[in-house]
C-alpha cells in the first residue's frame, strides 16, 4: 500500500534537499500504512462473540437440536467470519487504545532512526520525519547533534501542524511543512559546512 504519489515524493525530495543545502542536518522522511498488526485484539474478539453466541444457540428451543459437528462447524465458520471482521484494518485499530498504538508507533519510529542509519551520521546529525498512517501518528525523531538547537516550543508547533496535515489527508504537504519549518531553523543554528556530504537518501523510504 502506497500514500504517495510520484509527484508527492519528487515533492517531498526536493524540499529535503532544499532544507540540507542549507543546513549540516540530514533529514529522512519516512511512511509506514501501521506500526503494529494487533492481531491478538480481533482473535479474542472473535473468540468471545463466537462463545457468547453459541451460548445463545443453545438456549434456543431447537425443533430439531443441531447435531455435534453442525454445531462445531457453525462455530468455526462464525469465528472466521468474525476474525476477519474485526482483522479488517479499520475495525481493528478501532479495538486498539490509543496508548497502545502510540507506544508500537513511537517504538517503530525510533527503531527506524537506527535501522535507516540516522544515529550514524558524521556529527549526529539526523532527523527523521516519521509518519504511521494506521496510528494517526507523527513523529520528529532527533539525534543528540540536534536535540538542543530547536527550542521545544518550535517542536510542538511544528508536530501539531503535522500531524494535523496528516489527519486530513495532506500526507506530502505535512511532510514539506515539517521539513521547511526545521530546516529554517537549523540553517541558523547548524548551517552547512564547506565539506558536508549528503549521508543520507533524500527521497521518501515507505515501509
Amino acid at each position: 500500500m502506497t500514500f504517495l504519489t510520484a509527484s508527492d515524493r519528487e515533492r517531498i525530495e526536493a524540499a529535503v534537499a532544499a532544507a540540507e543545502a542549507r543546513t549540516a542536518a540530514e533529514f529522512v522522511t519516512v511512511v509506514t500504512p501501521a506500526s503494529g498488526r494487533y492481531l491478538y485484539l480481533p482473535t479474542l474478539a472473535a473468540a468471545a462473540a463466537t462463545l457468547a453466541l453459541s451460548g445463545v444457540a443453545l438456549l434456543i428451543p431447537w425443533s430439531e437440536p443441531p447435531t455435534l459437528e453442525a454445531f462445531f462447524l457453525a462455530q468455526v465458520g462464525g469465528f472466521s467470519a468474525l476474525f476477519a471482521l474485526f482483522a479488517w484494518r479499520v475495525v481493528r485499530h478501532r479495538l486498539v487504545p490509543r496508548a497502545e498504538q502510540a507506544a508500537c508507533a513511537k517504538a517503530r519510529a525510533h527503531q527506524l532512526f537506527l535501522d535507516l542509519g540516522l544515529a550514524a551520521t558524521r556529527d549526529r546529525t539526523g532527523v527523521l520525519f516519521f509518519v504511521s498512517v494506521g496510528e494517526h501518528y507523527v513523529e520528529i525523531v532527533t539525534d543528540v547533534g540536534i536535540k538542543a538547537l530547536i527550542d521545544d516550543a518550535t517542536w510542538v508547533r511544528t508536530v501539531e501542524r503535522f500531524t494535523q496535515a496528516v489527519g486530513h489527508g495532506r500526507i506530502a504537504d505535512g511532510f514539506i511543512e515539517a521539513i521547511e519549518a526545521c530546516g529554517r531553523v537549523l540553517a541558523e543554528r547548524l548551517p552547512v559546512r564547506p565539506d558536508d556530504r549528503n549521508e543520507l537518501p533524500d527521497c521518501p523510504v515507505e515501509v
